[in-house]
């Protein structure tokens, strides 16, 4: 079944076959991760008042559908499908004396969902749940909010922004593929006296995930009111953070950095740290090679270093919280060889290939067999090496490697506003510490392709596919199931509009 299901996608992708475009209208570029690019912004200003009549408006219509069919449906796991329907209007000001404002507002409603089952409000949705927000007793309700609300001000080659604000870097994104973005509170300045470089420091005070209406703490894991994404760790409670004497709501101190100051060389570096559970630091460099006239080689790797700072003694070393609040933990490790401690790290090597609309790239990583690395703020760890759509692939002692291809045919002239980027990422876990999780081995296979047309101006269609083999839960720690409740096809249907 997965063979022909395998087989159907790569002919879909043949025919439909388009590469990471992006659209453009005459004042925002959509991306191929659907995140917005403003290329036309107010300017300067000569009165408080002209900050508004000369302020901009943006809008946005958006679609999203989702069908999930399970390989075998369990009582954890049913097929599903969902549509939300929604946009956003964001206002920008003009800057009078180098001050201005920007202010967003996203909204979505859930239009068609079979995610219960008799009669239950239990919610079956996974990825598709953030076309809507997901109530405590389950059921699906709209969200109407205020994502982005900061203040900005701007002098010279310093950029400073005040309130609530998207914030990308690798460990931090928005990650705006649904309906509404991942954002935080924080203040932030960005600045590029320096040349070739540009440094990034943030203090970030709480978060809205994307599925969420309120903002709420980095790090606390509450199932719907705290940081519940699919990389949260889930040993760290309220009730245990308390319990340690530390902050439900901890600062984060983000630093990011990036270098071009050696021709083909791009540095880059970022720190995280949130006082009395862990901190984070990451290099990177890419190096890009040109073989000929048309073909650019450009290796390039990765290393993370989680620094435990409390995290382990309160939740433990695995994100699943199977040893939170064990800060005497004995017995059965589960795999970990110190279950108290959140020290860990990842190293990642990938090569990119590209000729014109087409880009290859091979990648790898290798998590230490340590601890997971907490990740829960929409940026991966591995994202751009190995990482395949909705998979968490940076558990303790995990090995990952993918192969992916994207074809630009606008670009190559071939079909207008078509293109397609096709990625395998193959998961060995750690079967050792798969009895007290929910990973185990498997395959992905992943299909994007993009469209728009020239009849249809500043609006864009979006075909995802992918399909998980993956090996079926462990019950004990030696015994497997006999049924696979882990693999599934994935369906996507995105459509946007810019006005």
């Amino acid at each position: 079944m997965k063979l022909v299901n395998l087989s159907i996608a790569a002919a879909a992708a043949c025919v439909l076959a388009t590469s990471a475009h992006a659209l453009k209208t005459e004042d925002r570029v959509l991306k191929g991760n659907m995140q917005v690019e403003y290329t036309k912004v107010p300017g300067e200003v000569n009165s408080i008042g002209e900050m508004i009549t000369k302020g901009d408006v943006y809008g946005r219509l958006r679609s999203n559908m989702f069908w999930w069919d399970w390989e075998n449906e369990s009582s954890a796991v049913q097929d599903n499908n969902m549509w939300g329907l929604g946009g956003s209007l964001i206002f920008k000001s003009g800057f009078f004396h180098g001050f201005g404002t920007t202010v967003g507002f996203y909204g979505t409603a859930p239009m068609v969902s079979s995610n219960t089952i008799d009669g239950s409000t239990t919610n079956f949705g996974k990825a598709g749940k953030d076309t809507y927000h997901t109530r405590s007793d389950g059921s699906e309700g709209g969200i109407g909010v205020l994502a982005e609300a900061y203040g900005e001000y701007k002098a010279g080659k310093t950029d400073v922004k005040v309130g609530r604000q998207m914030i990308e870097s690798i460990m931090l994104a928005s990650n705006d593929t649904k309906m509404v973005p991942n954002t935080f509170t924080a203040a932030t300045v960005e600045n590029k006296d320096l040349p070739d470089t540009k440094v990034r420091a943030g203090y970030i005070m709480s978060q809205k995930l994307r599925d969420h209406q309120t903002f709420h703490s980095v790090i606390a894991y509450e199932k719907y009111n705290e940081n519940d994404d699919s990389g949260a760790h889930k040993g760290l409670t309220p009730s245990l953070i308390s319990a340690a004497g530390e902050d439900v709501n901890p600062e984060m101190i983000l630093v990011t950095a990036t270098n071009k100051s050696i021709p083909n060389l791009k540095l880059d570096a970022e720190y995280i740290g949130l006082n009395g559970f862990f901190s984070t630091a990451i290099a990177e460099a890419n190096y890009q090679i040109k073989l000929n006239d048309a073909w650019t080689l450009t290796p390039g790797v990765r290393y993370l270093r989680q620094m435990d700072d409390g995290a382990g003694a309160i939740g433990g070393a695995a994100l699943s919280g199977v040893f939170k609040g064990n800060t005497t933990y004995t017995g059965a490790s589960y795999g970990y060889t110190n279950p108290n401690s959140a020290d860990g790290s990842i190293i990642m090597a990938r090569l990119v290939a590209a000729n014109g609309p087409l880009v290859l790239q091979a990648g790898y990583s290798k998590i230490a067999d340590d601890a997971d690395i907490i990740a829960p703020w929409r940026g991966f760890p591995t994202g751009g090496y190995t990482r395949s759509m909705a998979q968490v692939d940076w558990i303790a002692n995990t090995k990952n490697w993918a192969v992916k291809a994207s074809y630009d045919f606008n670009k190559a002239g071939l079909v207008p506003g078509m293109k397609v980027a096709v990625d395998y990422e193959s998961m060995n876990f750690d079967d050792a510490k798969a009895w007290k999780s929910t990973f185990t081995d498997r395959n992905i296979f992943h299909v994007d392709v993009w469209q728009s047309f020239k009849e249809i101006p500043n609006a864009e269609f979006r075909l995802r596919f992918a399909t998980v083999d993956a090996e079926p839960a462990y019950t004990s720690a030696t015994v497997q199931s006999s049924v696979d409740n882990n693999s599934y096809n994935e369906y996507r249907f995105e459509m946007n509009y810019l006005f």
